[in-house]
């Protein structure tokens, strides 16, 4: 699951992202997904038992890859996307 806007510039994308069921769990998405080059904000919403939600802010679209490889070296792993 990814979804975009677009504002003022920037692009806002949303992904879904499973496992996470704490705070640890937020700062260790957080930081592995604001290195990804290109990330300037990264937001996370944590939905415990369920699909939790990565909000990234960047000036182009990232590539899910490389989005997805940082969320999994925090030990965690993108929901499917949305067909």
């Amino acid at each position: 699951m990814s979804t975009n806007s677009s504002t003022s510039g920037t692009i806002s994308t949303t992904y879904g992202v499973t496992g996470m069921t704490c705070g640890h769990c937020v700062a260790a998405v957080t930081e592995e997904v604001a290195a990804v080059e290109g990330a300037q904000t990264v937001t996370v919403d944590l939905v415990v038992g369920g699909v939790s939600q990565v909000t990234v802010t960047s000036e182009a679209a990232l590539d899910r890859g490389l989005v997805a490889a940082a969320v999994d070296e925090a030990g965690y792993e993108l929901a499917p996307a949305a067909v």
